[in-house]
């Protein structure tokens, strides 16, 4: 099987912010283990959210503002779409995964920070494969 540059600079970029956004939640949810475990479970969410997206569309645009510059306008919105479409689809994935799994994990009171970390690794494994498997199907990259 080729492998290809594109969708391994991606998977690079879901890693990095992997490793960055589950630490911070990691983090946010041991430092609001006094609340309730809907609020925990939400906000570490969202944080997560704000560091993940905000480390990967600098990553995303390191990676790819030469490759634009060479392609026609029609290409590239056709590329973001398809790219668009296929993260959505794996943001509900990731989401339908993560909320669940750690307000499941915080009710058994597990440590929030393990709990958050748990559920990351679970989710973020889905998200990636399910992104990965959308982006080759609709033949991306």
């Amino acid at each position: 099987m080729k492998m290809n540059q594109q969708l391994l600079q991606i998977n690079r970029n879901f890693i990095i912010c992997f490793i960055v956004s589950a630490s911070l939640s990691a983090i946010v949810a041991q430092s609001l283990s006094e609340y309730e475990n809907h609020l925990t479970t939400t906000v570490t969410i969202i944080t997560g959210y704000i560091v993940y997206f905000g480390i990967f569309s600098v990553l995303f645009y390191l990676d790819n503002k030469v490759r634009y510059k060479q392609m026609s306008s029609n290409l590239i919105k056709k590329e973001i779409l398809s790219m668009i479409s296929s993260f959505g689809v794996g943001e509900i994935i990731y989401l339908a995964i993560r909320w669940p799994s750690l307000y499941y994990f915080l009710e058994m009171n597990i440590e929030p920070f393990i709990a958050s970390l748990a559920s990351e690794i679970i989710s973020t494994a889905c998200y990636m494969i399910s992104v990965t498997i959308f982006l080759r199907k609709t033949k991306t990259f």
